[in-house]
């Protein structure tokens, strides 16, 4: 508006001052003429900042789109409908006890970013571009909770961005609309819900730990039934192990080690170990006669 009336008040005063030269004074024709001459000037000379577009219309027809910068129309049968900003926009929306698929009302905050791409399809094909956004993402989100369970909207939050980000893209991009992000700001859940959901969680967790304990002792008596095979078919491995298993119990204890004798019978034969016992029992035989 500023710098319409420095336009006009220039183009006046140039009247103006060519009709005291020419003329020697001014009178009501020049008053008048400087009038016109202002007006004309105004209305074909404009100013488009750097993040606009003017979307220019010759006798009510798409014409060009100029900008930014000075921008020169032709009086009367050229004007600009309307300044498109090509900036980033945020517009925020909700949905409000809106039902789930499960039949739970909830409410749901979500911001969306974007940007006109298009100056033209923007202001030729819908009347109103900001408007058409928000009215559009909340029935975009609406319709993409009632699909879903309130498990699913709580816990799958960033696929509901990506499903908003796609339909709303798929919708605005005929109208000259990209857009850049959905981003699901808060998720309210009734109060009566929130502690049977909790509820259902934990029962999950323990679930989820018990089915993971159970695979461990599967694994591990596995593993045993395979060391069974190979000690019962390897009489020598099996010493072996119980050799190991003595020098652990003598590291831990420091170098005192106490061997009940079942276990100390894994250290020699069998038959060795028998043919000693009915020696011993020979010789307590011929002792006590």
């Amino acid at each position: 508006m500023v710098f319409g009336l420095v336009v006009f008040a220039v183009a006046a005063a140039v009247v103006l001052v060519v009709a005291q030269v020419a003329f020697g004074g001014i009178g009501v024709g020049a008053l008048a003429l400087a009038v016109v001459a202002g007006w004309l000037a105004a209305s074909s000379i404009h100013v488009v900042l750097e993040w606009e577009k003017a979307v220019v219309l010759r006798l009510g027809k798409f014409n060009r789109v100029a900008g930014p910068g000075v921008v020169f129309t032709w009086p009367i049968i050229e004007f600009y409908t309307l300044r498109v900003d090509q900036r980033v926009s945020a517009t925020y929306f909700g949905a409000e006890e809106t039902l789930t698929s499960d039949l739970v009302p909830i409410n749901v905050d979500a911001v969306v970013f974007w940007m006109v791409f298009s100056a033209k399809k923007a202001c030729v094909e819908v009347e109103d571009y900001a408007a058409a956004v928000s009215w559009v993402a909340q029935t975009t989100m609406r319709k993409a909770i009632g699909r879903a369970t309130v498990a699913e909207v709580a816990m799958r939050r960033d696929q509901l961005d990506v499903e908003l980000k796609e339909a709303l893209e798929e919708k605005l991009s005929p109208w000259g609309i990209d857009i850049i992000d959905v981003e699901v700001r808060d998720i309210v859940v009734p109060k009566e819900l929130q502690e049977a959901m909790a509820i259902e969680a934990v029962a999950e967790r323990r679930k989820n730990a018990r089915m993971v304990l159970a695979e461990v002792e599967r694994d591990i008596s596995e593993m045993l039934k395979d060391a069974s095979d190979v000690y019962g078919g390897d009489q020598d491995a099996l010493r072996l192990r119980t050799m190991h298993l003595a020098y652990e119990s003598v590291e831990k204890s420091g170098g005192t080690l106490v061997i009940p004798s079942a276990f100390s019978e894994g250290f020699v034969d069998s038959a060795n170990a028998a043919g000693g016992a009915a020696g011993a029992g020979g010789a307590a035989g011929v002792g006590g006669a």
